[in-house]
């Protein structure tokens, strides 16, 4: 179980690691720092709670399930720390192996059958996929109910109406990064850089989004925007999920921005034990010097990603969506 104290305050903490900075990153005082491991330890604690309510009335435990094709190193991190952050918070894990050789054919199969078990209640398929394994066909035949990872058509139709649904795990784990640090959005000028189906796009439309974390103008800026500089130095917040390694710098930002890196890149370092150091899309560096709030890599977003991704795993688990009679309309409609 995951405990906070009551009297420490998310300042209390960038305080207290203000008195540890060498004169190097005395910067750390006119920013605070949007720290992913204490909001995804209040995470988990608040799902290690509800399991545990589940269990006194003898409920269903929350299951997920993880489907990982092939050894890419990235993805063999990712899928593990989504199995550890189950145990964490009580939630039953199954993790399903594949070689990369295997037919598309073969892993539609594996996903029907996770669509059929009652048993399970949220599934995800790893990406990126091998080639010859088309990602759209894959994520169209997930059940949008098990679509824990929000990225079936319904599910992205029904972010983009307003409606309940899955939220993308980047986009929804960022939503309450700025949530919980109660930083007001409406009436910024928010610029996203990336346009992925899984973080830019989704991302874009809900911080344009009449909700409390939204309500902002926004610019999407990707691979063919000319003088990306002229948005971003404009920008009151930045949501950098561009995949490029500090590709966001000082004299791109202005003073006080709000910077979000969703980017994570492993980038040889023959001084690491590892062979590599993870770099984010934002020079930290600099551009920490200028913002007023801003994430670390790693200790970011991708920490919240994986809270958002088990938090829709227990509202699948407990069809806080995808009640019977929607899925009975949903099964009409086709």
């Amino acid at each position: 179980m995951f405990s906070i104290k009551n009297k420490t305050s998310i300042g209390e903490i960038i305080l207290f690691n203000c008195y540890l900075c060498t004169p190097k990153t005395l910067f750390y005082f006119s920013m605070q720092l949007l720290d992913g491991k204490y909001l995804s330890a209040q995470i988990k604690n608040e799902l290690f709670l509800e399991v545990e309510k589940i269990k006194a009335n003898n409920g269903k435990i929350p299951h997920l399930v993880a489907i990982l094709v092939g050894h890419d190193g990235a993805s063999e991190t990712y899928v593990a720390s989504k199995i550890k952050a189950c145990g964490e918070v009580g939630f039953r894990s199954t993790l399903i192996r594949e070689p990369a050789t295997i037919s598309e054919g073969k892993l539609l199969q594996i996903i029907q059958n996770l669509n059929n078990d009652p048993e399970v209640d949220g599934f995800i398929v790893q990406f990126p996929l091998p080639k010859h394994i088309s990602d759209n066909i894959i994520i169209q035949a997930i059940a949008p109910e098990k679509d824990v990872d929000g990225f079936h058509p319904i599910n992205v139709g029904r972010v983009v109406k307003g409606l309940p649904a899955y939220i993308s795990a980047t986009p929804f784990g960022i939503l309450q990064m700025l949530g919980r640090y109660d930083i007001q959005t409406a009436g910024k000028h928010c610029v996203v850089l990336g346009r992925s189906q899984i973080v830019g796009t989704p991302m874009a439309i809900l911080m344009g989004q009449k909700q409390k974390i939204g309500n902002c103008t926004v610019t999407m800026c990707h691979s063919q925007t000319e003088n990306i500089a002229s948005f971003t130095k404009s920008a009151d917040i930045i949501i950098a999920a561009i995949g490029i390694p500090e590709f966001l710098t000082a004299d791109m930002v202005k003073e006080g921005a709000i910077v979000i890196d969703v980017g994570i890149t492993r980038v040889e370092d023959l001084t690491k034990k590892s062979g590599y150091k993870l770099k984010g899309d934002v020079k930290f560096d600099e551009v920490s010097q200028k913002a007023s709030y801003i994430t670390p890599v790693p200790g970011g977003v991708g920490l919240m990603t994986v809270c958002a991704l088990m938090q829709n795993t227990l509202t699948a688990a407990k069809k806080g969506i995808y009640s019977d009679e929607l899925m009975l309309q949903l099964a009409r409609s086709f």
